[in-house]
């Protein structure tokens, strides 16, 4: 993917360059700047090497909102929303209409937020090689190990264990992946 003329994507057809605490890894790949388009992170987001972010993902970060995204990922269609620090291991595929926020009503604040923050403050994070299903939401204080799998529609708001299956609403351990 090229970024041309001052940050620009050079396949968007949306006029509005990427925000300057945007970083895009070597071969990866961005739909277009409009998945920032209700980004008012001080912050940013990392996106890691050989990762797609397809259309229909969106950006919708507070200032205290963070994004990290590992390598060889694969964001078809997520909606982040979140003022915390949201982290996607290498490998993670997130699928359609998935929903990563750290408040119930995914909805994170546009101006300063009167609550104290840290960059340390984690609200979601996807372990490496974790696949999300469609419709599922994450939310703040998910955790999803390595390997794990979550389905489709699933809510989760707790630790999920490495290689472990959920799915429910309210999410529940299903099963876990055979090594």
């Amino acid at each position: 993917m090229r970024v041309v003329n001052n940050r620009f994507l050079e396949h968007d057809w949306f006029a509005s360059p990427l925000p300057e605490n945007v970083t895009i890894g070597e071969r990866s790949w961005l739909y277009s700047a409009f998945a920032f388009l209700h980004c008012h992170s001080r912050r940013g987001v990392q996106i890691g090497h050989d990762s797609g972010l397809y259309a229909g993902t969106f950006f919708d970060l507070g200032p205290n909102g963070e994004v990290r995204i590992g390598n060889y990922c694969a964001l078809v269609g997520a909606i982040i929303s979140s003022n915390q620090r949201i982290v996607i291991g290498d490998y993670a595929f997130i699928s359609h209409e998935v929903v990563i926020a750290d408040s119930w009503i995914a909805q994170p604040a546009a101006n300063e937020d009167p609550r104290p923050s840290s960059a340390e403050e984690l609200g979601v994070e996807i372990g490496p090689n974790a696949w999300i299903g469609t419709g599922a939401i994450l939310l703040s204080g998910a955790k999803i190990g390595e390997g794990a799998i979550v389905g489709a529609q699933t809510l989760v708001n707790f630790a999920v264990p490495d290689f472990a299956i959920v799915a429910g609403s309210p999410a529940q351990i299903r099963g876990y992946v055979k090594g």
